[in-house]
């Protein structure tokens, strides 16, 4: 039967590859997605790799990796970066599961306020909180200073560090294991129960195994944002140094490319691996209980010495996370944080005096960007899904891989590979815009693939007997069908381009400059009540465009919750 059913399936795929020549258009399509995700995601990684094991000479060497790694520097570096992944890691998963559970299990008021919460990291700027650790607990700290009455205290380190990126990183453990957690058909923890057992072991020998795999991958994915995390610990890290910031020290502020390019390799290496063992392994091991819908509602848990402790701890964390937000537009309008706290717009006359290009070459760039990659990631999406060609498995491995790889990596490469002819694009806005593409463009396949496997491709085959080549097919048909999918897209790829800046600090120049970057050379100079004002400012602009991109959508007759950011 083997062999039969090889042959079967050798024939159906020459006969969808007959199909796509005899249509030029969609050839066309594969053609330019292949050689656009080689040139500025596959290309960038070899020019990476490149720099790293040829000397000024022109020879292959490893001379840069013996280097590095025998460095006793390079060591605590690597071991800060794994200690931080890993505490980060856990502490992020454990407060995850926790409003996860709450929010799947508990009766409890306040749940509305876990949706703000996951939101507010995505919509902010990624070291958001840290300014805002520094405003409480700084030298001049809210908390330190005035109230504690300390005049030297210290918040930068791994201490500071630990603090902003739990509360930065564990809503993405919560989003992942809240959805897990509501699809655990209820039928086997009421089966435990009604054997006799008690709230505690129903927990431990049902509900926690069947969450394992979705604990384990979570506590993967906030693993790799931690370690490829570079806005956080240049603001707060102190002398805690990681490998994101330390390959843009070695390239930037040593001037040494290659060794910034060896400590990249070290940094993707990491990455890939973890990505892969997430993506490949991970998420192959679940269970049919957590799988499609709950056979009935889950009768959600009243007792109060459950639900009082857990609700008490979610709501100070909840409070704790806002309140550091809040921070923000506070400290813009304080004169002298820690000093004087009369109110005053100083900053902000003064950001928009030195800061007003910035702000809108990012807004501008922003907006340029969104509906490239939103058509761009709906197209690939749409070849994953409904079509097979010669080539596919590359577009989606490498399209989806784009999410493995480190900010600070992709820039040093893009700067490796478009430096010198024949295409010279560092320090103009095209290569913003790329950056700014291909960092967000895996959400919005994510995102059509899931569409799309919803969706009964005998429609669109229905358009295709009726003579429509696959470019009207998919205009007419596909999209129409996948807009909530497209449009979150959309706002992913704004909100994400507005608050980059792992990749683009090595790529803006004098002539285009970008607001994250002009933030975190306020807040080296010493400057929060300004950064301050800038963070405010790009908050301000991200909910405007998400408010009117809204509105349109309504208009279109696309609702708001249909959009997953």
């Amino acid at each position: 039967m083997k062999p039969q059913l090889t042959n079967s399936k050798l024939k159906m795929q020459l006969i969808d590859m007959k199909k796509i020549w005899r249509d030029p258009i969609l050839v066309c399509t594969i053609v330019l997605v292949i050689i656009s995700l080689l040139l500025f995601i596959v290309l960038p990684l070899y020019k990476v790799l490149k720099q790293s094991v040829i000397a000024t000479d022109g020879k292959l060497t490893l001379a840069s990796y013996f280097k590095i790694l025998s460095s006793t520097d390079t060591a605590k570096v690597f071991y800060n970066t794994m200690l931080l992944g890993v505490l980060v890691g856990v502490l992020s998963t454990v407060i995850g599961f926790i409003f996860a559970y709450a929010d799947a299990y508990l009766k409890m008021k306040g749940k509305k306020i876990f949706n703000l919460i996951a939101i507010l990291p995505i919509v902010s700027p990624p070291f958001v909180i840290a300014l805002s650790a520094i405003l409480l607990f700084g030298r001049s700290g809210l908390i330190t200073r005035k109230l504690l009455g300390m005049t030297n205290a210290n918040i930068y380190g791994l201490k500071g560090l630990l603090l902003v990126q739990t509360l930065t990183f564990f809503p993405v453990a919560y989003l992942l294991l809240a959805g897990l957690l509501k699809s655990i058909d209820p039928s086997m923890e009421e089966a435990s129960r009604n054997m006799g057992a008690s709230r505690w072991k129903t927990f431990t020998t049902v509900t926690l195994p069947l969450a394992i795999p979705g604990i384990a991958n979570s506590f993967l994915l906030v693993f790799i944002q931690v370690v490829a995390d570079f806005g956080n610990p240049m603001v707060i890290g102190g002398n805690f140094s990681t490998l994101a910031t330390q390959i843009y020290l070695q390239a930037i502020g040593n001037y040494d490319m290659q060794g910034g390019a060896t400590l990249a390799v070290l940094l993707l290496a990491v990455s890939t691996l973890l990505f892969v063992l997430s993506k490949y392994w991970i998420e192959k091991k679940s269970y049919v209980t957590v799988t499609g819908k709950p056979s009935r509602e889950r009768g959600l848990i009243e007792e109060k010495h459950i639900v009082a402790p857990l609700s008490l701890f979610c709501l100070i964390a909840s409070g704790l996370v806002i309140a550091f937000y809040i921070l923000i537009p506070i400290g813009s309008f304080t004169k002298l944080w820690g000093i004087n706290y009369d109110f005053t717009l100083d900053h902000y006359r003064y950001a928009w005096t030195v800061g007003k290009k910035a702000i809108l070459d990012t807004t501008w760039l922003s907006l340029l960007s969104m509906p490239i990659t939103g058509i761009l990631g709906m197209i690939i999406a749409f070849l994953i899904v409904r079509k097979r060609f010669l080539g596919r498995g590359l577009i989606e491995f490498t399209s989806l891989l784009a999410m493995a790889i480190p900010g600070t990596v992709i820039g040093i490469g893009y700067i490796l590979a478009y430096n010198t002819k024949p295409l010279v694009l560092t320090g103009t806005a095209t290569i913003l815009i790329i950056a700014f593409i291909f960092r967000s463009l895996p959400m919005g396949i994510r995102s059509g693939i899931a569409s799309l496997q919803q969706i009964d491709p005998s429609i669109e085959e229905a358009s295709a007997d009726l003579g429509a080549n696959a470019f009207k097919t998919f205009r007419s048909v596909t999209l129409p069908l996948i807009k909530p999918a497209f449009f979150s897209g959309l706002i992913y790829t704004f909100v994400r381009s507005m608050t980059a800046v792992s990749t683009v600090i090595f790529l803006v120049s004098s002539r285009y400059n970008l607001l994250t970057v002009t933030i975190l050379g306020q807040v080296d100079v010493g400057k929060i009540g300004v950064a301050s004002a800038f963070s405010t400012i790009l908050i301000l602009i991200v909910y405007a465009v998400i408010g009117i991109l809204y509105f349109l959508l309504s208009k279109l007759g696309v609702s708001k919750s249909d959009i997953q950011m």
